[in-house]
This record gives structure tokens, sequence and C-alpha cells, in this order.
């Protein structure tokens, strides 16, 4: 995905990672160089040596003992938001630590904001070109749902509630997330829509993940994610 060159802009990453000591190393050196200021793999109490592999690979490592994607997410935001006022970042990447994504995405991810165009990107694995097997019926159809959900009871027009996104600080923090395990991604974009901040969506590559899914991998992580998600959708009406 070639784009034109782009102004300068702080750019931080947050990768939050679960036993991902077999991807973590190739996710950030898939990570366009000279592109982020600072990669913050937040470890959520891996059993494995995700955190010393990401460490020796160069990224901050943070650990967060609670469970849930939310919490991995709201530690590495605290990072950021931590530093004075003229440090923080004027946008903030997420990204799997699974290897699905592409890292090399991340450049037509952050164009929008760095055009000025957007507050809240989300790289749409819809819009983009899939590896055959890379997302499960499962998860097509929760997609379809949610996005569905979303379209008829906020305005909202998304195609996808992928975790690969980038977000302008400042509409990060009018956003305001709360959730700390499986409706993080759709709370930030139902409330993005609420606020009526400025969505856009890019099409993003996406291949099978390395090792086995802790949501869509299981029955349980599959039922548990499909509630959270709808009650996180229903609960903001």
């Amino acid at each position: 995905m070639s784009v034109a060159p782009l102004p300068l802009a702080v750019i931080d990453v947050i990768i939050p990672a679960y036993n991902e000591e077999q991807s973590i190393a190739r996710v950030l050196a898939e990570i366009p160089a000279g592109l982020v200021r600072e990669v913050i793999v937040v470890d959520n109490n891996s059993r494995d040596q995700t955190g010393p592999v990401a460490a020796a690979a160069g990224a901050t490592v943070l650990r967060e003992p609670r469970p849930g994607y939310g919490h991995a997410c709201l530690a590495g935001m605290a990072r950021c938001y931590g530093r004075p006022p003229a440090e923080q970042p004027d946008i903030i990447v997420f990204l799997d630590g699974d290897y699905s994504d592409y890292p090399a995405d991340m450049t037509a991810l952050v164009a929008p904001l760095l055009r000025q165009e957007a507050d809240v990107v989300i790289g749409s694995r819809a819009l983009g070109q899939r590896e055959a097997g890379s997302m499960l019926p499962q998860q097509l159809f929760g997609n379809w749902l949610a996005t569905t959900l979303l379209r008829y009871l906020y305005g909202a027009q998304f195609t996808d509630l992928g975790p690969f996104r980038a977000v302008r600080r400042e509409a990060l923090l009018r956003i305001g997330m709360q959730d700390t395990t499986y409706g993080w991604t759709v709370e930030m974009q139902l409330k993005a829509a609420k606020l009526g901040l400025r969505c856009t969506e890019v099409p993003v590559r996406y291949r099978r993940r390395i090792g086995v899914s802790k949501v869509s991998g299981t029955v349980k992580g599959t039922l548990g994610a499909g509630y959270k998600i709808l009650w996180t959708i229903f609960r903001y009406l």
C-alpha cells in the first residue's frame, strides 16, 4: 500500500500481548522504520517469555497482571498520557501481537489522521485481503452482526471491529475508554460515532495468527466475546 509523503507527527504504538513469545519479535520487526517513536508492549500476565522477547526486540514493556484486552490497552494509554503534555503522542496506534495484522500497513492506517481528514481510523479486514482461514465463521458473523447494529442504532458506518486502529490523542481522551475485556473495540467505535468524531476505515491485510486465538479459538472465548460485544452495544443507547 503506497501513500504520498506525510507531515511529521509523534506516533506511539500499543500492543496488548498475552503468551505471544513466538510472534511478538516478528511483529516488532515489521513496524515501518522511522514512523513510530515508541512501541509499548503490554504483557498481560503472560506465562511465557513474551515480555523478555519484546524487550530484547526494542519495545518498552509494561506488565499488566489483570487479565483482559481492555486492561492491557488502558495500561498502554496510561504510559502515553503519563508523559509531560508536550511529549505526549499525536497519534496512538493499537496493534495485536499475534502476527495476524501486517504492521507494514500502519503507514496507510495513519495517513488519514496525518492529512487531518479523520480522528479515528479502523483497519478493516473486511475491505482488505484476508488469508484463507484467517477469520473463522463465528468471527465473520460476529463482525457482520455488530457492524449492522452499530449502523442501525448509532448511524456508524463500519465494516469491521478490527483491532488494528489509529486514533488522535485528543479524540481518544474524549472517547473516555472504560471497557476492560472483549468490548473494547466496539466501545471505541460506538462512542466515536455518538460524539460525532470523524471516523473512517482503510483496507488492511490479515493472515492466520501464530498460535491459538484466546477468543475465537475456544468456545468459551467466542461466547464470552459475543455476549460482551452485544452488551456493550446496547449499554450505550
